[in-house]
């Protein structure tokens, strides 16, 4: 019941360069020092096999934008088609000798496995983050990322959902509020 969570689209490619998406939503950041990221990736899936092989892939965030291509990646196999073809999603060479990222996202992860943990129905691919590349068209001018721009869709229980309404910025809570007016001392 832990929602919602983030639809992510994990690009990765065998030795011989073949591609493929898959959508993830068991995705996280495990570490900030080292940056440290997670994907958990069913063993029956078609990715599983590159990416325990190659130890590299891509988190590319979402958007409302690429909430088709999202569910599409998640429920078609690689196995059958060439999901950057079916989608025209523009596969982009990184820092990664093997993934690509995908053009379309506002942000793609570069990512190295460093340790799979077999856990039952999925395993947990851990990796370590190499780079991040971040589409200038959502910099706001002060050069930060921003995250209602990129319109970012997120998972829960079979659906999907864009994000709400800006709430706060961490520690709001506790923040000293200002005097809307000068107070005179009497």
């Amino acid at each position: 019941m832990l929602y919602p969570l983030p639809a992510v689209l994990v690009s990765c490619a065998d030795r011989e360069g073949h591609a493929n998406i898959l959508t993830v939503a068991w995705t996280g950041t495990i570490c900030s020092d080292p940056a440290m990221v997670y994907i958990s990736v069913r063993k029956s899936r078609f990715s599983h096999e590159i990416l325990k092989d190659t130890g590299e892939f891509f988190i590319n965030l979402t958007t409302e934008a690429l909430a088709f291509a999202t569910d599409y990646c998640g429920v078609k196999s690689g196995r059958d088609i060439n999901k950057f073809e079916q989608l025209n999603l523009t596969p982009v060479m990184g820092i990664l000798k093997y993934a690509p990222m995908i053009d379309e996202s506002p942000v793609c992860i570069a990512c190295e496995v460093t340790q799979v943990l077999e856990l039952g129905s999925h395993d947990m691919f851990m990796a370590n983050v190499k780079g991040v590349y971040a589409d200038e068209a959502y910099m706001d001018e002060t050069g930060r990322f921003d995250l209602a721009k990129a319109a970012p869709m997120v998972y829960s229980h079979g659906q999907y959902y864009g994000l709400g309404a800006y709430l706060g910025k961490f520690g709001y809570s506790v923040q000293k509020k200002k005097s809307r007016h000068k107070r005179k001392d009497r």
